[in-house]
């Protein structure tokens, strides 16, 4: 049996929530949907995201850009109807827009590529002017609608992977690059306080990261931070009409690059500048059935413990499965990237960030499966997990935490997500997997994705107190230590022996 020592002398590390700053959406069309909204509300009452990220800002079912016939000629029109709905919901819950400059509205697109279900095109502007007053109209609105002060907290991101061909036509680095400098000057040229940043590639294409900074350096382009995305699924082994199968590296593949980036940023002209993951999850396809699962909040949650060592920000993808790039979702579970399901139904993952975002200020003791914190009031909390990517049981796993107790006496409460418990998938596969559950079908789902709650009481012995937790297998736990104060002498006439069966 593992044992970990807490030591009481250790001096504190600063623990900040880097993983909850950001959250990724789908297009931001959705956002015009109630579940949609029903969903990031839920999610901001429970953890309380600051920004949120997706695409389509531009697309033409947000309907920004228009044109308009006056006296035989056309020109543009800009129509903020929708965009100002979707960006007054998300301040109403909290939550600024981390703004993601894209795609291209068809008018003004070069050609016809496009992708995902939604046809988002994916060419360069067929006339940079027109491109350029695009940018600085909708800037101007924003600050016009929301002042100044509010638009200089919302980074803008430039495009989204320019170096996948089915994201940029050609994954033309040098039209990408022009893209770049065009657009960082026309924000800026409304208001040279709004951060902008890029190049927001996916792995395997670092190269990139580096010219563009070099770009930036030699054209003199701003640049206010630099964005990345990451995801540890290899290329998928099976592929059929409803799903995407693929093996996942192990996650200090995603951790290590987190951290190479930030050597390239710090080796470049501009070594200070912040770097946002922009988009991680473990798979990158919205059909793969690992992200219904209580593996994937195992799998992740190294990533939350130790993302923020590297990363000024990552933004999980996504924060609903309301998402669309495969056409509208063709079940209740369907391998979707979000942490709620269809119904509101909490999926493990979305545990992990709650029980995460319960922890500490200060962090007390860090290992790969176990971060244990102190809050600002004395309370305790750690998570602790059990990752297992093997298929079959037995995989069990008991550590005796030794822990600086807040008191003398405490209250012990513990939260758990395993395979049997905050699991729909697994409830949901019992029920024969209906693609379109009932009212009574979802209701139960409901049930079934709580976590499992134990408590109990316990006295310190010199100082410490001493748990004993088994994890099965692929459990994420939280536990709470607090301190009691014990009222039960208030209390005229108590007795428990005089209550049948006690």
């Amino acid at each position: 049996m593992k044992k970990v020592v807490v030591d009481q002398h250790t001096v504190p590390q600063a623990y900040p929530k880097k993983w909850k700053k950001v959250i990724g959406t789908g297009r931001l069309g959705l956002a015009l949907q109630k579940e949609y909204l029903d969903h990031l509300a839920f999610v901001q009452k429970a953890i309380g995201f600051q920004y949120i990220r997706g695409h389509g800002l531009l697309h033409d079912d947000v309907g920004i850009y228009r044109e308009i016939e006056v006296e035989g000629r056309r020109k543009p029109f800009y129509n903020f109807t929708y965009i100002d709905r979707i960006v007054d919901a998300y301040l109403e819950l909290g939550v600024r827009p981390f703004v993601e400059v894209g795609f291209m509205p068809k008018l003004l697109a070069s050609g016809g590529q496009t992708l995902f279900a939604w046809e988002a095109n994916v060419t360069p502007p067929k006339d940079y002017g027109q491109w350029a007053s695009l940018i600085k109209a909708v800037v101007s609105h924003f600050i016009e609608r929301y002042g100044e002060a509010e638009v200089v907290k919302w980074p803008f991101e430039i495009w989204n992977e320019p170096n996948l061909v089915d994201f940029w036509k050609g994954a033309d680095k040098e039209e990408y690059f022009k893209l770049y400098q065009v657009t960082a000057h026309a924000i800026k040229s409304v208001n040279p306080d709004i951060p902008v940043g890029g190049p927001a590639i996916c792995g395997g294409s670092d190269e990139w990261i580096v010219d563009f900074l070099q770009f930036c350096h030699r054209e003199r382009v701003p640049v206010d931070f630099v964005t990345r995305h990451a995801y540890t699924s290899r290329e998928p082994h099976k592929v059929t009409p409803d799903y995407y199968y693929q093996e996942l590296a192990e996650p200090e593949k995603m951790l290590n690059e987190f951290k190479s980036v930030r050597a390239l940023i710090e080796a470049s002209p501009f070594p200070a500048l912040p770097l946002h993951i922009t988009e991680y999850n473990t798979s990158y396809s919205p059909v793969n059935p690992i992200h219904d699962t209580v593996c994937n909040a195992a799998y992740l949650a190294r990533i939350l413990s130790e993302g923020g060592d590297y990363a000024d920000t990552y933004s999980y993808w996504t924060f609903s499965d309301v998402f669309e790039e495969r056409d509208v979702p063709r079940a209740q579970f369907h391998g979707g990237f979000g942490m709620i399901g269809l119904g509101s139904v909490p999926k493990p993952t979305f545990h992990l960030f709650a029980f995460f975002n319960a922890l500490g200020e200060e962090r007390l003791y860090r290992d790969r499966e176990t971060v244990v914190t102190r809050k600002s009031d004395g309370t305790i909390a750690l998570v602790a997990w059990n990752l297992v990517t093997e298929k079959g049981d037995g995989f069990d796993k008991t550590i005796s935490y030794v822990i600086p107790a807040p008191a003398d006496d405490v209250f012990i409460k513990r939260q758990t997500v395993d395979e049997q418990h905050a699991n729909p998938w697994k409830t949901w596969k019992e029920m024969g997997r209906p693609r379109f559950p009932s009212h009574s079908m979802v209701d139960t789902l409901r049930q079934a994705a709580q976590p499992l709650m134990r408590t109990a009481r316990a006295k310190s012995e010199a100082g410490f107190v001493t748990l004993d937790v088994t994890l099965t297998k692929n459990e994420v736990t939280l536990i709470e230590i607090v301190p009691v104060r014990d009222e039960t002498d208030s209390y005229v006439g108590l007795d428990d022996a005089l209550i049948t069966s006690y």
